[in-house]
């Protein structure tokens, strides 16, 4: 009996050690950077987000998932992105294995330090004052001069709780005054700043910077927060990957590859055109006039309305190329391009780059067939060329589930500004995460517009 217990006591222990060993060995397989590399794939969590992972056109975005891209591209690595939720779930999603890098911004902490391996570039982050620099307005220079004045901030937020220690810090008199509504954001904010609806409000300075590109009148010089350094993070048993990462920062960060990706977010303008376009000519709009007669008729559409189109995305330059690579007189991305036939080579020639959106603007018509009315169709093939359509399908679901008409694009654009909040964009109906609205709101409006004035000064 004694020998029975013995053999049955070793040999549980035999399969619980066995058990940790593959439990061990599988997690350490998963994270190790060779594993990876034979693998030829990585598994990478983020948050959906301006800075961060965004979808634009059809095709992913974001400054930290183009640098993401470039490091696995040196690599021979496919990038699986997982949006996650919130910044809280990025630590214990990697933790349970189910991603091998937290490729966002994550704040460096004693507490982080004892779980994860932070890696990639340090970001030193601060809280900066968001004003406008319109001629005339007198600039803030120093915390000081926010005695007196209105400063507007996200409720409970980071931004709110530097303004309240730093109105103790200066005996009081700073007017702080907060946004309740879930249907507001940071950027939100930012906009409002811009337009003269406030006059002031905070952000990080990274995405203060981001938005300055869209807002070229704002001023984000004067400092109110203290710094925060973050950066990307991977499990303690991945310390090959994260060395890998460190390494490939430290040689790439003065590089032109890395220069552009920045350049792209922090400086070229994202202002789209949005004034008429002056007729060159009598009954003539511009050089292309004849291939936007020619295919338009393809549609049908009415030529003056592909013009608007060509106007809003090129100013009729062939050769330009947007901060987000939409290339050409029609602004096309060079995957649609090439799922229509064309080829990176031809892409600047101005036939091929029409024949090309329009045959992308017959599927969106085909898309959104269901939509009777023919002007508001056109709103939403508008939207969808701008956007790409499964953000345009997301707003469509949102307003549905909100008993608004799904057909109608006053309604869907209600939603679709809502796509740049968390509560919205995470919405299980919602599958292509966050989205920043306000250039396909005004996309769809300055087409539409410009479309009536080129009708009333060239006649058909």
């Amino acid at each position: 009996m004694r020998m029975k217990e013995h053999f049955l006591v070793l040999l549980s222990v035999a399969v619980l050690l066995a058990t940790g060993c593959t439990r061990k060995n599988a997690h350490s397989g998963r994270d190790d950077f060779s594993r990876i590399l034979s693998k030829g794939e990585i598994d990478v969590l983020t948050v959906s987000g301006s800075m961060s992972y965004f979808i634009y056109k059809g095709e992913p975005r974001g400054y930290e998932y183009e640098l993401l891209n470039s490091f696995a591209e040196n690599y021979k690595l496919k990038v699986n992105i997982r949006p996650v939720e919130n910044e809280t779930k990025l630590m214990e999603m990697l933790l349970r294995g189910e991603g091998d890098l937290i490729a966002c911004n994550i704040p460096i902490s004693n507490e982080g330090k004892e779980k994860l391996l932070y890696c990639g570039r340090e970001v030193i982050n601060e809280q900066v004052l968001v004003q406008r620099a319109n001629r005339g307005d007198t600039l803030l220079k120093d915390v000081t001069g926010l005695i007196g004045k209105e400063v507007w901030v996200i409720h409970d937020s980071k931004h709110y709780k530097r303004l309240v220690n730093l109105d103790n810090e200066l005996g009081g008199g700073i007017h702080i005054r907060t946004i309740d509504k879930d249907t507001v954001s940071v950027e939100d904010l930012i906009e409002m700043v811009s337009k003269g609806k406030l006059a002031y409000t905070v952000s990080d300075a990274d995405m203060a910077g981001l938005n300055k590109t869209y807002f070229q009148n704002l001023n984000i010089a004067m400092v109110v927060g203290h710094s925060q350094r973050s950066s990307w993070a991977t499990g303690k048993d991945s310390p090959k990957l994260a060395a890998a990462i460190d390494k490939w920062f430290t040689e790439n960060q003065n590089k032109a590859g890395y220069k552009k990706i920045t350049k792209r977010y922090f400086e070229m303008s994202k202002l789209p055109g949005d004034e008429p376009a002056p007729v060159i000519g009598p009954g003539q709009i511009s050089p292309y006039d004849s291939l936007f007669r020619r295919y338009a008729a393809k549609i049908p559409w009415d030529w003056r309305l592909l013009a608007s189109v060509s106007y809003q995305e090129s100013k009729f330059h062939t050769d330009l190329v947007s901060w987000a690579g939409a290339t050409g007189l029609m602004g096309l991305m060079p995957r649609t391009a090439q799922a229509f036939g064309i080829s990176e080579d031809m892409i600047f020639d101005p036939e091929s780059n029409v024949r090309a959106a329009v045959d992308l603007i017959k599927r969106l018509n085909r898309s959104f067939s269901a939509i009777e009315d023919e002007n508001e169709r056109i709103k939403f093939i508008l939207a969808s060329y701008n956007a790409g359509s499964g953000h345009i399908y997301d707003a469509q679901a949102l307003a549905e589930k909100y008993d608004k008409n799904a057909y109608l694009w006053s309604d869907v654009e209600e939603y679709l500004k809502l796509k740049s909040l968390q509560e919205y964009y995470n919405d299980p109906v919602c599958k292509q995460g966050y989205f920043r609205s306000g250039e396909t709101v005004n996309y769809v409006r300055n087409v539409f517009e410009r479309w009536i004035y080129y009708g009333e000064a060239v006649k058909n």
